[in-house]
């Protein structure tokens, strides 16, 4: 990207009037192309390749294989590939794996709209964006005290919970994820044990306790 060009953005949200607030919101700039749109994470993993954009900005919460996957599998395909994600939850825990999955920017849809911007600059740039909240919950997590529960899961395992607890059976996870029944299965039983939880009623009160997903 030169210096004088805009910054080419790729819009991924199942959630057409958002797509449309955003492309407005960063038109209006002077600064930013919107040159693709998608509104799960399959079609945005599908042309990707095709549209390269500079920016991609993601929801998380999504239908089907969700944004922390399309995340994992873009840059499992494009290691370049130049990520903002947003999202509803101003916890710790979704931050934190968004970046581990190589995410450079995380952002609340409750920033204010100049934020989103600076993001996307920041992102553009190769440099990692975290509005100044998340990044304070960020820290007082790593200065709390160890043996947080949900952290002991893998990156896996944390996909598959948070499904679980919205309510997703087995078999449509397995479809989702490109895993087998059993394999989702033995990922459940080991996210019980981690957790302490009986059935997923109860790990959905312990991702609604965490703030991982809204009620």
């Amino acid at each position: 990207m030169s210096t004088n060009a805009k910054i080419r953005v790729m819009l991924v949200d199942d959630h057409a009037v958002v797509r449309v607030g955003f492309r407005v919101l960063l038109e209006m700039s002077g600064e930013v192309e919107v040159v693709g749109e998608a509104e799960s994470g399959e079609i945005a993993y599908r042309d990707f390749a095709r549209i390269q954009p500079d920016v991609a900005i993601m929801d998380l919460s999504m239908p089907g294989m969700g944004g922390i996957e399309t995340v994992r599998r873009l840059l499992a395909r494009d290691r370049s590939a130049r990520i903002l994600v947003l999202s509803a939850h101003e916890d710790s825990a979704h931050p934190r794996r968004v970046l581990k999955a190589g995410a450079l920017g995380y952002l609340s849809k409750r920033g204010a709209p100049e934020e989103l911007l600076d993001a996307v600059r920041a992102v553009a740039a190769g440099r990692i964006y975290l509005e100044a909240e998340i990044a304070r919950k960020l820290a007082l997590h790593d200065l709390a005290a160890p043996g947080q529960s949900i952290e002991s899961l893998s990156e896996r395992e944390f996909a598959v919970f948070i499904k679980l607890a919205r309510g997703e059976s087995v078999h449509a996870i397995a479809q989702t994820l490109s895993l087998s029944p059993n394999t989702v299965g033995t990922h459940l039983y080991n996210i019980k044990q981690k957790l302490g939880a009986g059935n997923q009623a109860e790990l959905t009160l312990i991702a609604v306790r965490n703030g991982l997903i809204e009620t």
